[in-house]
């Protein structure tokens, strides 16, 4: 069952008898487990009836324990496990699940990885119940997802914006909200929120990031790439060179994708390349591929294959990372 028709089931009281929540990312599980806590009972109900333990401080036969007992004065009672991964012999909770009690809600939330699917307890749940896997964001969904939670939030925010925050914060969904969050505490509501505001209040400097170095470099603006590769290196533990290796690859890999589509649609584009629909986006890119021919590209893949190695210590002697970074972009640019 997917995330949407789990909320969707929980607001139209439809409710099941156990929820084994697992996944890597654990955004969605937290935010299912706390509607689940929210929702099913009222605040009288939640004293006697609703059971809160910790996958580590547990144990399967006490779980099982909670989950067998009766509400009292409600239909239902909530037994909510975190962190159901330090739980020892979960898997055991299968007796139980053979036989669940009706008034119990049982939520498992396995965080970090997958629930083994081929076990007992998770066959059950999903005859009796809801399995659910978070997966992480992928890295061109990140930016679509910022935007749409900010448009939830009745906020506002372009592509660009958007891109920067992806760009800077990773697909933790966790901290992209609570850094969102931050800046909406500060903004108007509805008003937009713009790079300036992310500058200021997260500290993203507006200059000095991996998404303006690509940008950079498809504009094949030498200046500024040393610029931003000067800063790095006066910094290099907040800007670690395997990281900013990995972006230019991403970006110089869509650049060489765009020789071979067969057709330059904006939809085709953003589709094969994973961005933005955006005609603004689009264009960049187009424009930045004309600068780089398709053997040029094929380049400059293998000089970021033999850069990253480096940056890991391979075959590199004594040459720093910001001198490794400023041979590279000389190779690239040249």
């Amino acid at each position: 069952m997917d995330y949407q028709q789990i909320l969707q089931d929980l607001d139209n009281k439809i409710y099941y008898p156990i929820y084994l929540l697992s996944g890597e990312e654990p955004y969605y599980i937290d935010k299912i487990a706390d509607k689940i806590a929210d929702c099913v009972l009222t605040n009288d109900e939640k004293s006697f009836n609703q059971s809160i333990v910790y996958g580590k401080d547990t144990d399967v036969a006490t779980v099982a324990q909670l989950a067998k007992r009766f509400p009292m004065m409600s239909s239902y009672q909530v037994v909510i496990v975190k962190e159901a991964q330090d739980l020892k012999r979960i898997e055991d909770l299968h007796f139980y699940a053979e036989n669940p009690l009706k008034s119990t809600i049982l939520v498992l939330c396995y965080k970090y990885k997958k629930f083994p699917g081929t076990t007992s307890l998770a066959k059950l749940v999903k005859k009796i119940g809801v399995t659910f896997e978070a997966a992480p964001l992928k890295e061109w969904e990140v930016g679509k997802w910022v935007k749409a939670y900010v448009k939830e939030q009745a906020y506002q925010i372009d592509d660009d914006t958007a891109a920067l925050l992806a760009e800077f914060l990773g697909n933790s969904m966790h901290k992209l909200e609570n850094e969102i969050q931050k800046l909406m505490i500060l903004l108007p509501k509805g008003s937009a929120i713009t790079r300036k505001d992310i500058e200021r209040n997260i500290g993203i400097s507006n200059e000095y990031n991996n998404l303006e170095l690509t940008k950079a470099f498809g504009d094949k603006n030498v200046l500024k790439v040393q610029r931003i590769l000067q800063s790095y290196a006066a910094n290099p533990k907040a800007n670690p060179m395997p990281v900013t290796i990995a972006a230019l690859f991403g970006y110089f890999r869509k650049l060489l994708l765009l020789y071979f589509l067969p057709s330059k649609t904006n939809e085709a584009i953003a589709e094969a390349l994973k961005i933005s629909p955006n005609n603004f986006v689009i264009q960049q890119y187009l424009n930045a591929q004309k600068r780089y021919s398709a053997t040029k590209l094929v380049e400059i893949i293998a000089l970021l294959r033999q850069y990253d190695m480096m940056s890991k210590g391979v075959d590199v002697g004594t040459t720093s990372q910001g001198d490794l970074m400023r041979e590279l972009a000389f190779k690239i640019l040249h």
